[in-house]
């Protein structure tokens, strides 16, 4: 920094004494909103309770394993039912009920079997033969051959009859096959219920539609999961290649930025230039020919667009329209022409802060994996609350009877009223619920843990920007560049992020991100009511609730541009949330024309180079995955899908892209916030010098006195 220097500014402006220890701005900050850190601090301690009460009460079993009538689990090890995987439906048609919409359960009684039945046959044929052994084992538990067929088909002891069956998700499903398009289960097109009637073979379809669906769905990732197993080494190779062009493309910024900037601008006139002269022909084309020369007014709306080309009027109309915009863009060009050189030169100049923070580069694997663990917990989280009801049974029936629906007992039902008052009724397992106090605060527990899914998924980004703000930052406040930049940038500014003491802004980035989180839950619960309203007739009400969500998705938007922003000015002041955020957006409202120029510039730089590398990358996949490179046609590995790798590496080299392009477009955030907090406030006095580039003081005219001159 040298010595010569006999003051410097403070972080607010005022010239204080040189100190030779003195760093730059980002080093003098102090405590900030401690309050909100305090409530961050005791909104993790509940959110762990509330982990630990779901976890002692919840239950995954309940979603992995199927459950039969007595809500007793299939497959699970440890019990009655350890050996019986599968869950066999005495009737599957009566799956095909509106009754399971509403209860979430079949009408019928379910066991657990070992095995699903392979054969046709009635309980009528198999009585009293040597079949019944098998037959019996689909029966209900401790089943005895101690009652009269139609008593034991009352009573739901046996099924009335078997159908061959496949496994499907631990569930026994008819094995219903096509052949010449005929529908068929085993070789029957029709099959006897038990009851001595034939039915169709349709109504099975019925009752386990659903169940084909899900069938080819498992198919079909079964051959994908295959794809992957072959290809996973060579998807890998697309997505490090993918990495190397970003980073490529970054360093390539510093010199060709300005090029694809101007030849982006020129391209547009040119395009624009070549519009107004195809429309000048049309119109001049269209001269004296019938029917030319009719007015749009007179024409009126016609549903074949392809109408309106034929006028002469329309092509008219599209020559002003083009001729407007191409003066609008020249004009542009000529008096913003210096914050265009400008927007460059701070893309040039990002391009060079990255490459001496190049372990910035790696922070965004860091955001990967803090944001994966709030995702595992949280889903944790809400799969063991959601699982920690208790086992609900209900009373079915297929004749009408006023105890249908209503709780029972499965242990005394056949000794209670509403056994006697439907006769033919049975108590099943219905779904997981329950009375208590825990349980009527599951849904507020629910909300809870996804409200701080929001907050901490939030404050991980904020933690993020903030860190890589810091570094950048303190690659602009190095007077002497690189020799001022500190050891580890990177690590400094995480450190000044998160540390305890007299400096440390995890309250600042606690504020911001529960700002965020409060609308991202009122949102989430707008969507919410919106579905309940969806078969409303109430219109007044849908466009309430339009309105509302336009509302917060605006206010979301701007909360995120402005704590973006204000996470920049806390890595560069330390000073707490709502002063950072003024300043910020005070800042930028002063200088929106420069915001906007280099916003549009940064954006189609990025977009070029997401097109380029995803471009690229996908191309290369599909040559190599579909064998069409000779060179490497035998490595390629056979696929039944080559669409799966190709859209992984596709969808990969996005991510991957939009990764790298995050971090560059924080930088360049960063140093365009530097960059107008040295103009404001610095005039190149031995007091207060310039810390822009070169190339930005030759753009503005700013130099740095001497000691002479000053």
């Amino acid at each position: 920094m040298g010595g010569e220097r006999q003051h410097y500014y403070g972080k607010h402006g005022t010239p204080q004494k040189y100190d030779p220890t003195f760093k730059g701005p980002i080093y003098h900050r102090g405590c900030t909103d401690v309050i909100c850190c305090v409530f961050l601090l005791l909104a993790i301690v509940g959110y762990v309770a509330v982990g630990i009460i779901a976890w002692t009460h919840g239950d995954p079993r309940k979603v992995i394993y199927p459950t039969d009538s007595r809500g007793e689990f299939c497959g699970q090890k440890g019990t009655k039912n350890a050996n019986k995987s599968y869950l066999f439906y005495f009737n599957i048609v009566k799956c095909a009920s509106p009754l399971v919409l509403l209860e979430f359960q079949c009408p019928t009684p379910q066991i657990c079997v070992e095995k699903c039945p392979n054969r046709y046959l009635t309980y009528l044929k198999a009585h009293g033969t040597q079949e019944f052994e098998y037959y019996k084992q689909f029966c209900v538990p401790g089943f005895k051959q101690n009652k009269a067929v139609t008593e034991v088909l009352r009573d739901g002891d046996c099924p009335a009859v078997l159908i061959p069956s496949k496994p499907l998700v631990q569930r026994c499903f008819p094995a219903i096959h096509a052949h010449k398009g005929v529908l068929m289960v085993g070789n029957e097109t029709s099959y006897e219920d038990g009851h001595g009637f034939r039915k169709n073979i349709t109504d099975l379809v019925e009752g386990a539609k659903k169940a084909n669906g899900i069938l080819e769905a498992r198919h079909l990732a079964m051959r994908i999961f295959e794809d992957y197993t072959v290809s996973w080494y060579w998807i890998i190779i697309g997505l490090v290649i993918a990495m190397v062009l970003s980073l490529l493309f970054i360093i390539l910024l510093r010199f060709l930025a300005g090029i694809m900037v101007w030849v982006m601008i020129v391209m547009v006139i040119l395009v624009l230039g070549y519009g107004i002269f195809h429309c000048y022909m049309e119109y001049s084309r269209l001269r004296g020919e019938a029917g030319s020369d009719i007015s749009l007014v007179d024409l009126g709306f016609q549903t074949d667009l392809r109408v309106y080309l034929h006028l002469r009027q329309t092509w008219m109309a599209f020559m002003i329209i083009l001729s407007i915009l191409e003066v609008i863009i020249i004009l542009l060009l000529i008096f913003l022409r210096k914050r265009i050189l400008i927007a460059i030169a701070l893309i040039k100049e990002a391009s060079r802060a990255v490459g001496y923070v190049m372990c910035s580069m790696l922070y965004p694997l860091v955001t990967f994996l803090l944001l994966c663990l709030c995702i595992a917990y949280w889903a944790s989280t809400a799969i063991f609350l959601s699982t920690s009801n208790e086992a609900v049974y209900k009373i079915f029936s297929d004749t009408d009877c006023q105890a249908v629906g209503k709780t029972c007992n499965p242990e005394n039902f056949s000794s209670s009223s509403e056994f006697h008052l439907c006769p033919g009724a049975h108590c099943q397992f219905a779904f997981y619920g329950g009375e208590s106090t825990y349980h009527r605060a599951l849904l507020g527990l629910q909300i809870f843990n996804a409200f701080m899914f929001f907050w901490l998924a939030n404050f991980v980004l904020a933690l993020g920007q903030v860190t890589l703000a810091g570094a950048f930052a303190s690659y602009y406040w190095a007077l002497k560049k690189p020799d001022d930049l500190p050891a580890f940038p990177l690590f400094s500014a995480f450190g000044r992020a998160l540390r305890w003491g007299p400096r440390y802004h995890t309250g600042s980035l606690a504020f911001g991100s529960l700002l965020l989180a409060i609308v991202q839950i009122i949102r989430v619960m707008l969507e919410y009511l919106d579905q309940r309203l969806k078969a409303a007739e109430n219109k007044f009400a849908k466009f309430l609730m339009t309105c509302l969500k336009c509302c917060f998705w605006c206010l979301e938007k701007f909360i995120k541009f402005l704590n973006r922003n204000a996470y920049i000015m806390i890595a560069i002041y330390g000073t707490n949330f709502c002063t950072s955020a003024r300043n910020a957006f005070f800042l930028l409202m002063r200088n929106i024309i420069r915001v906007a120029v280099l916003d549009k510039v940064t954006d189609f730089l990025f977009l070029l180079g997401k097109l380029l590398i995803v471009g690229s990358v996908g191309i290369l996949a599909f040559f190599f995955f579909t064998h069409r490179i000779r060179i490497v046609q035998d490595t390629a590995p056979p696929l039944n899908y080559y669409w799966v790798p190709i859209l992984t590496v596709i969808v990969g080299s996005y991510l991957i892209a939009h990764g790298f392009f995050s971090v560059y477009g924080m930088c360049v955030d960063t140093l365009f916030l530097c960059f107008l907090e040295d103009l404001e406030r610095n005039d190149g006095s031995m007091e207060r010098p310039y810390f822009m580039s070169p190339t930005l003081k030759r753009l503005l005219n700013k130099t740095n006195r001497k000691p002479a001159e000053s």
